[in-house]
C-alpha cells in the first residue's frame, strides 16, 4: 500500500496533517517536522532561498513561519500550530531546491515543539479534497 495519495501527480502523504494553507506537521514525534506540500512546492515551482525563523522563536497558528523565495515569487509559510522552533533545516541554506525535490522528506523547513493544540487541520483524505478542489 502507498504511503502517498496521488491527485494528478501531487502528492499528498498520509499520516501527516495539512493546513488549509499547503503546510504539513507531523505530529507522530515530538518536536514536530513542519513543511509545505508537493501541491505547494508545484505551485511555486523552483524554490532558490529560504529565510527560515530563528531556533527559540515562538509562532503562532496561522501566522507567517518563514518565506520562500523563487524563480517565480516569494511565498510565505504560515504555522500549522502554535508551538516553538527548535530547529531549522539548515540543508536548505546550500539547497533549497530540497524543497521541491523532496518536500515530506529533505525538504522539511523547521521542527516545532507544539505548544498549541491542532484543532482544524486537515488528515490526508480531506486535504487530498481540498487540493483537487484548487487543481
Amino acid at each position: 500500500m502507498s504511503d502517498f495519495i496521488d491527485i494528478s501527480g501531487n502528492l499528498v502523504k498520509k499520516g501527516l496533517k495539512y493546513a488549509k494553507t499547503h503546510e504539513w506537521i507531523d505530529l507522530s514525534s515530538s518536536p514536530s517536522k513542519v513543511g509545505i506540500s508537493d501541491f505547494a512546492q508545484r505551485s511555486l515551482h523552483d524554490v532558490v532561498y529560504a529565510d527560515l525563523p530563528k531556533v527559540g522563536q515562538a509562532v503562532k497558528r496561522g501566522l507567517t513561519l518563514c518565506t520562500l523565495e523563487s524563480i517565480k515569487a516569494v511565498a510565505e509559510v504560515y504555522s500549522p500550530v502554535d508551538g516553538v522552533v527548535v530547529e531549522v533545516n539548515a540543508a536548505l541554506e546550500s539547497n533549497p531546491e530540497l524543497v521541491n525535490k523532496d518536500p515530506y522528506g529533505d525538504g522539511w523547513l523547521v521542527k516545532l515543539q507544539v505548544t498549541g493544540g491542532t484543532e482544524g487541520l486537515l488528515g490526508a483524505e480531506e486535504y487530498s479534497d481540498l487540493v483537487r478542489k484548487q487543481i
